[in-house]
């Protein structure tokens, strides 16, 4: 009895090894739920799945019901987003995105707004100078964290709703916890961490505007750094662990 097959397009966020020449391919669907399935062969030197199935690539996929995982029979190249994969610069800025989709996203839980905004972010990223891309993935992170429930609060205190003034050159108690910036009154009772007051501003900028508008923009390599620090925070306090390949980003002194 034949398989019944159906279409998809979908992000390669990761690729796993199984067996001798096959791959598991965990992709985000373009309704934002999580995809896993097989592409049996994707490792041998003339399997047509090899370059169409790498991680950041956007692919039209016919895929097989399996009892476990499904079967990819068919892709097709969408978006491979050859810049980003073939220089090491762009690959550190882009891949902790991935890596935070495949942490987030969940098989059978519907999210448009995660493919949505990785398609656009990926798509701007494509055409950005090296500090611009460090940008759009702060951007990026933020916006992943916000579209799952995790938006943070960058100028209501988290304790008491109250409005915290960011002024200039100032440094504010944020709790990762919490999910935001602290008052003074509030503070005591929570734990919290110095941020600039520059760092949240440039987290409310990334939050509020679009990837075009952030790609044209300004780009201060400095502050996008900090936000990431400040998006690893919020992974680690509420995702369960850091994101490895923001460590690398952090460490490898590529920017």
């Amino acid at each position: 009895m034949a398989q019944p097959t159906y279409r998809q397009r979908a992000l390669v966020l990761r690729r796993t090894k199984l067996g001798e020449s096959d791959l598991i391919l965990t992709m985000l669907a373009v309704d934002g739920s999580q995809l896993r399935a097989v592409a049996k062969g994707a490792r041998k030197p003339k399997s047509p799945f090899a370059a169409r199935t790498e991680p950041l690539c956007v692919v039209d996929l016919l895929c097989a019901r399996g009892r476990s995982l499904d079967i990819v029979k068919e892709a097709r190249l969408v978006a491979p987003h050859d810049a980003l994969r073939q220089d090491i610069e762009a690959s550190a800025a882009a891949l902790p995105m991935l890596e935070l989709l495949g942490r987030l996203s969940q098989t059978g839980l519907e999210n448009p707004r995660l493919f949505q905004a990785a398609e656009r972010a990926l798509n701007a990223m494509d055409g950005a100078d090296d500090a611009h891309r460090v940008a759009l993935a702060a951007a990026h992170l933020l916006k992943t964290l916000a579209f799952s429930g995790l938006r943070p609060s960058l100028e209501v205190c988290v304790g008491c709703g109250e409005p915290v003034a960011l002024v200039d050159g100032a440094r504010l108690p944020f709790s990762a916890i919490e999910g935001g910036v602290a008052c003074d009154v509030c503070r005591p009772s929570l734990e919290t961490e110095l941020v600039d007051a520059a760092t949240l501003c440039w987290g409310q900028y990334f939050l509020a505007s679009t990837f075009d508008a952030i790609a044209a923009g300004p780009a201060d390599l400095s502050a996008s750094f900090a936000v990431l620090h400040l998006v690893q925070s919020l992974v680690r306090a509420h995702v369960g662990s850091p994101l490895k390949s923001l460590e690398f980003l952090f460490t490898s002194g590529l920017f």
